[in-house]
């Protein structure tokens, strides 16, 4: 939609268009930037004038009189200099007011795509592929503010070329209207460029786009890749990609350079035609040499001009694609609104209310439906259910990830939606499924940055039961544990994500299959640690909500609910609903029949493998 309508409105008012969000966002930096291109600009026509001058009263007496005075040469040496030095100024304020100006436009842009990252719900970033987003925030970006880098220039030039084009008209007219018929040749060559050129920056953006989420899901899936021997065949679909752009790439720079050359050698031809016609007028007496040399030396300056203009000009279409695509973001709806209530504190557990609990991801497929509960302050609920029956949607509404359809949920007696941004985070932690971890030490992942000391970090990690392989580890809490954890075991990594939750004191503890890697006795320590109100370390009581399998965790749990396709199937402990509801037993008692199975050929296969080598 964003690329039909700059198609529609036309590449270079859009252009100019972005260029003036950025003059009003930065005035005072372009004025400076301006200033000093104004101040190159008028000097490098000042330096015409000064060649001009020096030609009719020095060069040419010299020619007569066979000598050059002391005097007259030193004027000339004392003018060239003056004028260098002075545009040399204008350079250095035009060059660092530009780049100022690009680069805290593109920091400001990425604060506010980021921001928007934020705030948008998780329902819009699942829409979204990664790696778009990706190239929203960092290509596109720069895309859209490219033409900074050429626009404090091109102003000064214009004020260049307009002095220029007001001297040549005042040194000869005639050789003055010979020299303007560049012009007309300018725009047609830039009209055309950017109707060849605006849909093929169009792909290559959204080709960057597609490249980067290839190579996004390829690195993300590293293991599978390896384990599977898919190699060749992510080598190949990335390298089909990127191929696809090289050739956009290739088919835009081709029309850039047919582009550039022409408006280089478009003022080059005004040159000739005017020494031509400037020669016979000197031969006619119509005008002097210097005159000559002026007009065509300024017609020379008229060129840079111009070709900076085109410079501005040829970055619009990847300039107005990119800022379509950052604003398309910045303008994207679902903001999660949050209200001015405070969390309630203290070192008793939270209590949690469900009330007739709806959402759905598809509207003719409701994933939960009617689902009503309470958690008392300090009890544990067991949230158990066969696959696609709701379970990690739940856990998701409850961290308010995404906010339901239809009810409502209570902490406390608060709406969830009527609490203060941060303070859900400061009551709420969720332990997923699959632990996340960054490469950074022990202390950074368990810590993320928070004014946590060591002590509580070393109580959160014997609450999880990673106290002992994090003490033999080289350097215990400074051990750095590569990209995601790599270093670490998959239970190991789930105990590191638990004592980053731990540590933070929550009220409400939310565990979605949480210690699936971790072995049954480990498990029930942990457990049993964070039912006895020591589990973080300062005597908190948290109110758990953990989504189990396994029948031993599921028989720690005060309280079960069992989902079915979306709805309460039943409630009760855990020996209750053995009892009463067949469809929970035969669910709890598939799970611990599957796992037994799994071992087995395991067993088998290494007996095998013994006789085999035997």
């Amino acid at each position: 939609m964003a690329d039909k309508q700059a198609s529609r409105r036309g590449t270079t008012r859009e252009g100019f268009a972005v260029l003036g969000v950025a003059i009003r966002r930065e005035p005072w930096i372009f004025t400076v930037s301006t200033i000093g291109s104004v101040l190159f600009g008028a000097l490098t026509v000042a330096d015409a004038w000064v060649l001009g001058w020096s030609t009719d009263h020095v060069v040419l007496p010299a020619y007569e009189d066979g000598e050059i005075g002391a005097d007259m040469l030193l004027a000339v040496l004392a003018l060239f200099l003056g004028v260098a030095i002075l545009r040399a100024v204008g350079i250095v304020a035009r060059r660092l007011g530009a780049g100022v100006m690009q680069y805290r436009m593109q920091a400001h842009t990425r604060r506010a795509v980021t921001r928007q990252y934020l705030a948008l719900p998780l329902e819009w970033h699942q829409r979204h592929p990664t790696g778009q987003l990706l190239s929203n925030a960092n290509s596109d970006v720069e895309a859209a503010w490219g033409p900074i880098a050429p626009l404090p220039m091109a102003v000064g030039t214009v004020a260049m070329m307009v002095i220029a084009v007001v001297q040549m008209f005042a040194a000869d007219l005639v050789m003055a209207l010979v020299g303007l018929l560049v012009f007309p040749a300018v725009i047609v060559a830039n009209l055309a460029y950017q109707r060849l050129a605006s849909p093929l920056m169009t792909q290559a953006q959204q080709l960057r786009a597609e490249l980067s989420e290839v190579a996004h899901e390829s690195f993300d899936g590293a293991m599978v890749v390896k384990t599977l021997g898919r190699e060749g065949e992510e080598t190949a679909r990335f390298a089909a990609q990127a191929e696809r752009l090289r050739e956009v790439n290739i088919r835009a720079g081709r029309i850039r350079a047919a582009f550039d050359p022409t408006l280089a050698a478009l003022p080059n031809v005004g040159v000739l035609v005017v020494l031509a016609v400037g020669v016979q007028r000197v031969l006619n007496g119509s005008t002097d040499p210097g005159d000559v040399v002026t007009v065509a030396y300024l017609l020379t300056i008229v060129s840079f001009p111009i070709r900076s203009i085109g410079w501005l000009l040829g970055e619009f279409p990847r300039s107005v694609v990119g800022y379509h695509r950052v604003r398309s973001v910045l303008r994207a709806t679902g903001e999660m609104p949050y209200g001015d209530q405070r969390a309630t504190t203290g070192r008793t557990g939270a209590r949690l209310q469900l009330e007739e609990l709806a959402y759905r991801y598809d509207p003719d497929q409701p994933v939960l439906e009617d689902v009503t509960f309470t958690v008392e302050p300090g009890r544990t609920v067991a949230i158990v259910g066969a696959t696609a029956s709701g379970k990690s949607t739940l856990t998701t509404l409850l961290a308010r990830l995404v906010d339901p359809d239809g009810g409502r949920i209570l902490l406390d007696g608060t709406d969830l939606r009527d609490l203060a941004r941060g303070e859900l985070a400061r009551t709420v932690a969720v332990v997923p499924q699959t632990a996340f971890l960054f490469d950074d030490t022990v202390r950074g992942n368990v810590t993320l940055g928070a004014d946590v000391t060591d002590d509580e970090v070393w109580a959160a990690l014997r609450a999880a039961q990673a106290e002992g392989f994090v003490a033999a580890l080289p350097d215990g809490l400074d051990a750095r544990l590569g990209e995601r954890g790599t270093s670490l075991s998959g239970g190991q990594r789930q105990r590191i994500s638990l004592a980053r939750a731990l540590v933070r004191h929550p009220r409400l503890l939310i565990l979605d299959d949480a210690t699936s890697a971790v072995d049954p006795e480990v498990e029930a320590r942990i457990l049993e640690a964070l039912r006895s109100g020591d589990g973080d370390g300062d005597g908190t009581d948290s109110t758990l909500v953990v989504v189990a399998y396994r029948k031993a965790t599921i028989g720690l749990a005060d309280e079960v609910v069992h989902l079915e396709d979306g709805r309460i199937a039943g409630r009760g402990t855990h020996a209750e609903l053995l009892e009463r509801s067949p469809s929970y037993a035969r669910l709890v008692n598939a799970y611990e029949q599957h796992a037994a199975h799994a071992d087995e050929p395991a067993d088998d296969a290494v007996d095998d493998l013994v006789e085999e080598t035997s």
